[in-house]
């Protein structure tokens, strides 16, 4: 009998050293490869399969805008096709930030070749958009929420109002974004913690806030809702909406995807939880490249009190079942009891 699951698509920086060669390992459908391999030289651009099969890892070269998104989409787009459809009902799908749009090639509001071209349109619209962008932790070692530590990031976006925002709200952590200076001066005010922290994302702008509207409005010229198609299964956006599956007003999602979710907080968590309370799949399936999700999707859990869980302990005791809640396909051994 299949197990209904919900599908979580990985934004931007999951492609790193680790990953390079992934997508070449996981191949399975080389038609589909070559079609991004197409779209790329279409654009000007390395393709996918050159990026992925170089020698070595180049932060200057794999992490570059248009580069990463490409190596993140085809990744999961080619993930998304290997889950075994024999063992797995797909009820829904979301992702975190970038994952929007790996998100609409997997419903398939966009073929795979449109998505290729609006993900490596989008990257370099909004890399030319101002600013940085940082995380920072909103929680403890146990997954427990830190007040103090969510006290001076409010602090911060009210000292920095107009220039420093909420970006991404991504399980217990907060990306922030702004201007150059804002986020320089809210990084130095912040406590060190975790010996990581604040992270500053290198290569990236400020997604997800008002600096990118120059670039919003250049892909809202370049994409009409024509160019989208009617989702084959329900979506859960930014903001916890629901796309209905075969019934969405398209010209309302170009909107969404190239004008909201560019200029305005990613709610990640809230996608996330409105996604398992509506849908209550079996199984969470994460798509590659990398394995950087589990974390977020499982605080965003605990938040909620999802199947009762409140603590990191309580979702590792989850996890040691023979068959995971949370599937991540960037892990091998969790990879193998997801696909065909």
């Amino acid at each position: 009998m299949k197990k209904t699951a919900l599908v979580v698509c990985p934004g931007r920086g999951t492609y790193n050293k680790a990953e390079l060669g992934y997508i070449a390992q996981h191949a399975k459908d080389r038609t589909l490869l070559a079609g991004f391999d197409k779209v790329r030289t279409g654009l000007g651009l390395a393709g996918v399969s050159e990026l992925d099969g170089a020698a070595q890892f180049s932060r200057s070269v794999h992490l570059k805008a248009e580069n990463a998104a490409a190596l993140i989409f085809a990744a999961g787009m080619q993930d998304y096709r290997s889950i075994d459809t024999e063992q797995f009902d797909v009820v829904a799908v979301t992702g975190n930030s970038m994952g929007w749009y790996t998100a609409l090639g997997c419903a398939g509001v966009l073929a795979a070749d449109s998505g290729m071209q609006l993900v490596s349109d989008m990257a370099r619209l909004t890399a030319d958009g101002a600013g940085m962008q940082f995380i920072y932790p909103l929680i403890d070692d146990n997954w427990q929420t830190d007040n103090r530590r969510t006290a001076l990031v409010q602090q911060q976006l009210q000292q920095h109002g107009g220039a420093l925002f909420m970006s991404i709200v991504y399980g217990g952590y907060a990306v922030l974004a702004g201007t150059d200076n804002a986020v320089k001066a809210a990084m130095a005010a912040l406590p060190p913690c975790d010996e990581r922290f604040p992270l500053l994302l290198p290569g990236h702008a400020a997604f997800h806030t008002p600096l990118m509207q120059h670039g919003s409005d250049n892909a809202l010229a370049l994409w009409p809702a024509s160019r989208f198609s009617q989702p084959q299964l329900p979506l859960i956006d930014g903001r916890g909406q629901i796309w209905p599956g075969w019934g969405t007003d398209l010209s309302a999602l170009q909107r969404y995807t190239l004008q909201h979710q560019v200029c305005q907080t990613y709610d990640f968590s809230k996608a996330l939880q409105v996604a398992v309370k509506e849908f209550a799949p079996e199984h969470i399936i994460l798509l590659g490249p990398g394995a950087s999700l589990g974390g977020a999707v499982a605080q965003s859990l605990i938040q909620i009190g999802w199947q009762g869980m409140s603590s990191k302990q309580d979702f590792t005791e989850a996890q040691q079942a023979s068959i995971p809640f949370v599937l991540s396909m960037g892990m091998p051994e969790q990879r193998v009891l997801t696909e065909a």
